[in-house]
């Protein structure tokens, strides 16, 4: 990847999370300033990624699938950090998984050359921009997505306009009852993949896609068994297309897991007996950063369920944090803090109070005590419940762990990397 541009891209205080009244500098000489985010050189709400987990969390997802054999695509939609694709690529990850035109657009200016885009390309100017890509970039290489005799002829008349001497390889979406998109039957997938046939040279059908995260049951036990049942179907599928000669089985490819049941997907591939071992492609985008509320608690399901997980030691840490300032104490059980939802998600759950520090009291973060939770958010407050004998106070830090990351990176175009000591070492951008 070509990462120059942003590191030479111009920085200043419209950026949120940068000192106010700081004169523009490039993005890669910000570790100069020597900000400290304890030392209150930074205003907040600030969003920072410690560097110690961050690297944990790379070194652990290695060794994923080094002893699974998977391959990674992660899902770009996560971070929308170019710095942060480069990292992933560096690892190993095969390519990047993306969802929009746009995130295809941002990937390809910074030089990512394989993507699996994980969604339905229907408008047309999307449409002719990935033609136009293919077109004129023969190291492009791009897998999308059909499950419709519709979305298969958008894709083929588009082949046929550019004049492109290689197919447009693409999967077929299998889906859940009551999901979202993707064929709900064999005889669905037999239509859709015949179609992909009828187009001739324009396409090419490569394998199976699916997505399982949206599944749920009454408890975690039968969302799992639902997990299970839906996986198999993808791999009967998949099968199908080998027997039937929809699919070469000698480079299917068999491709699902968000972030919290990867290994499932894995279980299901080997489960099935395929006669000719399939590709199997991951997509966890939120293993980099994790979380603290929702993916933690489901990463260590996945270790419990999942033998080679578990022999791989300590799992996942969550590495995104943002921090305030506590602004008010209005009553004895009431804190203000200042951050809201326009700077840390709220989609699934309330962000999770984790340290506090008092400047000019203590060297580092101490752990939050018992009793102090979030329970609303507005736009630019937090609005904390607490004990009676709370220590905290006017100007104290709060540090908050968030759930569900996707949504908290797309409210930071600017986030700081620190060490333990969260001296800031550097920064990424985002590009929603």
């Amino acid at each position: 990847m070509n990462l120059e541009p942003l590191e030479a891209s111009r920085i200043d205080d419209s950026f949120k999370g940068v000192p106010p009244g700081v004169r523009p500098f490039e993005l890669g000489r910000i570790r100069q300033f020597e900000w400290n985010v304890l030392a209150e050189d930074l205003p907040l709400p600030v969003a920072v990624i410690k560097t110690s987990a961050l690297e944990h969390n790379r070194s652990w997802m290695r060794r994923f699938l080094k002893v699974t054999g998977a391959q990674l695509y992660p899902h770009g939609k996560t971070t929308m950090s170019p710095q942060l694709f480069a990292l992933q690529l560096e690892d190993g990850a095969r390519g990047i998984t993306l969802a929009t035109a746009h995130q295809l657009a941002v990937a390809r200016r910074f030089g990512v050359h394989r993507v699996l885009l994980a969604n339905q390309l229907i408008a047309p100017s999307a449409v002719d921009y990935i033609a136009r890509e293919l077109h004129i970039d023969e190291d492009f290489e791009l897998l999308c997505l059909v499950d419709s005799v519709e979305s298969v002829e958008i894709l083929a008349s588009a082949s046929r306009r550019f004049g492109l001497n290689r197919p447009i390889e693409v999967l077929l979406e299998v889906g859940a009852a009551r999901g979202r998109c993707g064929v709900r039957s064999l005889e669905d997938a037999r239509q859709v993949a015949q179609a992909v046939e009828r187009a001739g040279e324009g396409l090419q059908l490569r394998g199976v896609e699916g997505f399982e995260g949206i599944i749920a049951g009454g408890s975690i036990e039968e969302t799992e068994t639902a997990i299970r049942s839906y996986l198999d179907f993808l791999c009967q599928v998949a099968t199908t297309g080998c027997n039937e000669g929809w699919i070469d089985p000698q480079s299917l490819l068999v491709s699902a897991g968000g972030s919290a049941f990867f290994d499932l997907v894995v279980e299901a591939s080997e489960r099935h007996g395929f006669a000719t071992p399939p590709e199997v492609i991951l997509r966890s985008g939120c293993y980099l950063t994790h979380d603290s509320v929702g993916y933690r608690d489901l990463h260590e399901r996945l270790r419990s369920r999942c033998e080679r997980a578990e022999d791989l030691g300590e799992g996942l840490r969550s590495s995104l944090e943002v921090w305030a300032h506590v602004q008010s104490r209005p009553e004895p059980t009431r804190a203000v803090l200042t951050m809201g939802r326009r700077d840390c998600s709220y989609d699934i759950h309330l962000p999770l109070l984790t340290q506090w520090f008092r400047p000019g009291e203590h060297e580092l973060p101490e752990p939050i005590p018992a009793g102090h939770r979030i329970e609303a958010l507005n736009d630019q407050h937090a609005l904390v419940e607490l004990p009676p004998d709370s220590p905290l106070r006017v100007g104290d830090m709060v540090a908050s762990g968030i759930s569900h990351p996707c949504t908290t990176f797309d409210k930071w175009q600017l986030i700081h990397l620190v060490d333990d000591e969260y001296n800031v070492t550097d920064a990424i951008r985002t590009f929603f």
